[in-house]
């Protein structure tokens, strides 16, 4: 499988007690099909896996494989502390037809670099589909590194890699060093340089809300191989990325969504949604960012 253009990592909208909103959610999906992105994940971390339980991600993964209906692939995130349960999410997977699957490090458990490689054995064991390796050290605590790519290296469904950990060097390494597993960008940030280094693909929470110009920066960079055209899409997009490492992520993403009119019924606790101020600044900064990315040739 090969990951090209921009996958969106889901929300999950709720409903006023707090439930999974299914209408709600359908109608994401529908809006990112519209939107002409490239591929959709559920259970990532945008979409607030970590607060769900593990029927409601199987109900979601199943709604979101009939939905899409084969329009866009679908790639089902099989987050989770305890190996079994990373399992159990990409058989169910596989039963759905799911077209690939999101492998990262399990939270808080801190293994070491052979443990995470059986963990990732384990699951590609369990279902067989392609994988997109993710590597988050920052809600993980454990970055993947060269022990842990080595003893996966006979792992033939690792096709690609959501890099996360903002670590440059990291980047670097893979590309030049692992160049059978496909670059992903998953440090917003850093996605110019993550094309310039050859990455064909940005999973990007932000396209949620803004695809259209999320999709023109992949088209720029990848497509037209034009980075002077890509720095000043780049340039316009920073303000966005910075509001949304202002410690309030998937709020953020979620009020995005809110201002197209999509339901999105606010964030499951521990958090707690944007106050008026930061609302009104989220949407002065994707107003200007709309308007200059429009102008741009």
């Amino acid at each position: 499988m090969k990951f090209e253009g921009i996958y969106t990592p889901a929300i999950t909208p709720l409903a006023a007690d707090g439930s999974i909103d299914k209408a709600a959610f359908a109608e994401v999906l529908e809006y990112l099909v519209e939107s002409k992105i490239h591929g959709v994940i559920i259970g990532g971390s945008t979409g607030e896996y970590y607060a769900h339980t593990t029927q409601e991600r199987i109900e979601l993964a199943a709604q979101a494989k009939d939905v899409l209906n084969g329009r866009l692939p679908l790639i089902v995130g099989t987050g989770g502390i305890r190996t079994e349960d990373a399992v159990a999410f990409a058989q169910h997977a596989k039963e759905i037809k799911a077209d690939a699957l999101l492998v990262g490090t399990p939270p808080y458990a801190l293994p070491t670099q052979q443990e995470i490689a059986l963990h990732v054995k384990a699951v590609d064991a369990a279902a067989g589909l392609p994988i997109m390796l993710y590597n988050y050290p920052g809600r993980m605590s454990v970055s993947m590194g060269e022990e842990f790519f080595d003893a996966v290296a006979d792992v033939k469904n690792i096709v690609a890699i959501k890099e996360s950990s903002g670590d440059m060097a990291q980047l670097h390494r893979l590309a030049i060093k692992r160049p059978n597993i496909q670059l992903s960008c998953g440090w917003d940030d850093q996605a110019l340089e993550f094309f310039a280094w050859g990455a064909q693909s940005w999973v990007c929470a932000g396209s949620n809300f803004i695809p259209r110009e999320h999709v023109a920066l992949y088209e720029a960079c990848v497509i037209e191989k034009d980075f002077a055209k890509g720095r000043k899409i780049m340039a316009a997009m920073m303000p966005l990325m910075d509001f949304l490492e202002g410690g309030k992520f998937v709020q953020a993403i979620k009020n995005g969504v809110a201002l197209n009119g999509l339901k999105t019924g606010g964030v499951r606790k521990p958090l707690y949604d944007l106050d008026d101020a930061e609302k009104a600044e989220l949407k002065r900064v994707v107003t200007e960012l709309k308007a200059t990315i429009a102008l741009i040739k």
